[in-house]
């Protein structure tokens, strides 16, 4: 519960000892409050604007994305389609082709853009399926949704930014956790307190701020958890947690046609065309029929290489579960001589439906299946907590529960902003008073620093919070009187 209030309404009229640990959490709660509140708003903000990508950008892009009406005539070959998109902008590789669900779609090409890195997006090329004509094409790195998801990964501040969200994110589950404990420990005081004070606007908005956090801390911490694996440092962890404890992925050693340390999630880093999180560590096999020494890049066929559509009709009997309601097929791609296509299915809802496939671009053979089944526990609950996350897996319900939990954390950090604005004292920052209990603040210290280990940069933060408290604050009387 993010609270930036400046002092409790009732005090709990415990043992001293209660007391001091009341006071330690709340001056913990109050400060990762008053700080982390600003970006907690800002992810709230666009994450729930975020949700709603799918629909808003199949409104906007309509006149690209969907034809007047069906053709009559059989598609063009993807060949041809590839080619149509990629004189639109000759020098750009061309990275995947998502071919159209139904009759009455248009094929979207994407080209290399010329922005890298996690959030990366190209231009987006939408092909005529029937006649081969370009209906138009899109810079995806300049759309709204992309600027919104940018804010919303890393504040539009390259890996610094994705600390600092990684950072306000891990605080915010330390909210929760002190706000919970402020909640129980002085429940009892402050209903004795409620039936003898007459309903002021200062209590309406401090009960509708704890009613807020009880109601829906639990939704914010899923919400949290759910979206750290994307994070630099705590999904980088988890990683090499699952790289030693072999929960998401099979070793290289399952695939004998890989000579390159080159991984899956290495091929796109393009939002829309790219293989799934668990399947990012998969390492990629190499063609395999002896046409290493042609030239080529990325999107550029080698001679003997298989069509794009022999590729995709080699990979369909082993693709399990994608109907095409559901599902998108997106094909990246072989990446030079030894590349491979990649074939990946992106259901809109389940997880469990999603594969990626590699084929050798010259036999048009699929060298490696990958799936549900492979995946191990952990990539299992990321993949689900991802879809329900992104308000995908169980459709509006799932939407409105994400939205829901957007709408809490903005509301926690506006009444608890708000109850601080009016209450600190002139001049001061109105932070609780230190617990003079050695005892109770070591106590409460070493259950921070549990939390410190668990999440990484939030105890980076804690001790450098704790020396500035020692080494500056302390020793400097002017800071000390207005920051407590």
């Amino acid at each position: 519960m993010t609270s930036v209030e400046t002092r409790p309404e009732v005090v709990p009229a415990a043992t001293p000892t209660s007391s001091q640990r009341y006071r330690a959490v709340w001056r913990w709660h109050f400060y990762a409050g008053l700080f982390v509140a600003p970006v907690l708003l800002v992810l709230a903000t666009t994450g729930a604007i975020y949700l709603f990508k799918e629909p808003f950008e199949e409104w906007r892009y309509q006149d690209v994305r969907t034809l007047a009406e069906p053709p009559a005539a059989a598609p063009r070959p993807l060949a041809e389609q590839i080619a149509a998109a990629r004189r639109v902008r000759p020098d750009a590789p061309v990275m995947s082709v998502i071919p159209p669900t139904s009759p009455g779609r248009s094929t979207r090409v994407i080209l290399q853009g010329a922005d890298s890195g996690p959030w990366a997006q190209g231009i987006s090329v939408y092909v005529h399926p029937a006649t081969a004509a370009v209906l138009g094409r899109i810079d995806d790195s300049a759309t709204f949704m992309r600027v919104v998801r940018t804010i919303h990964g890393e504040l539009m501040s390259g890996t610094v930014g994705d600390r600092v969200v990684e950072i306000a994110a891990c605080w915010a589950l330390i909210l929760v956790a002190t706000g919970t404990y402020l909640w129980w420990s002085g429940r009892a005081a402050r209903n004795q307190a409620r039936r003898k004070a007459r309903r002021s606007p200062r209590i309406r908005l401090r009960r509708l701020h704890v009613l807020t956090g009880v109601g829906g801390g639990a939704v914010v911490v899923f919400l949290v958890l759910s979206g750290l694996p994307w994070s630099g440092v705590w999904g980088d962890g988890l990683q090499r947690i699952q790289d030693r404890t072999g929960s998401t992925y099979p070793s290289a050693d399952d695939f004998p046609h890989t000579s390159t340390p080159l991984l899956s999630g290495d091929l796109s880093a393009n939002p829309d065309s790219k293989v799934p999180w668990a399947a990012e560590r998969l390492p990629v096999p190499a063609s395999q029929d002896g046409h290493a020494g042609h030239g080529g890049g990325h999107g550029v066929l080698q001679p003997g290489a298989v069509p794009v559509e022999n590729a995709l009709a080699a990979a369909r009997p082993a693709i399990t579960a994608c109907p095409p309601a559901e599902c998108d097929v997106k094909v990246l791609l072989p990446d030079g001589p030894q590349g491979v296509y990649t074939i990946v299915t992106d259901p809109r809802r389940d997880p469990s439906a999603a594969q990626t496939l590699h084929v050798d671009q010259y036999s048009g053979r699929v060298l490696v299946s990958y799936g549900w089944a492979e995946y191990g526990v952990m990539a299992k609950v990321v993949e689900q907590g991802i879809a329900l996350h992104e308000g995908r897996r169980y459709g509006p319900a799932n939407l409105v529960i994400m939205l829901g939990a957007c709408l809490t954390l903005i509301t926690l950090v506006v009444t608890g902003a708000w109850m601080w604005w009016k209450r600190r004292p002139k001049g001061r920052a109105g932070a609780p008073a230190r617990a003079t209990s050695r005892r109770t603040a070591y106590g409460v210290m070493g259950i921070m620093a549990v939390l410190g280990l668990l999440f990484p940069l939030a105890g980076v933060t804690m001790v450098v919070v704790l020396l500035l408290d020692w080494l500056v604050l302390r020793r400097v009387p002017a800071l000390a009187r207005v920051l407590g």
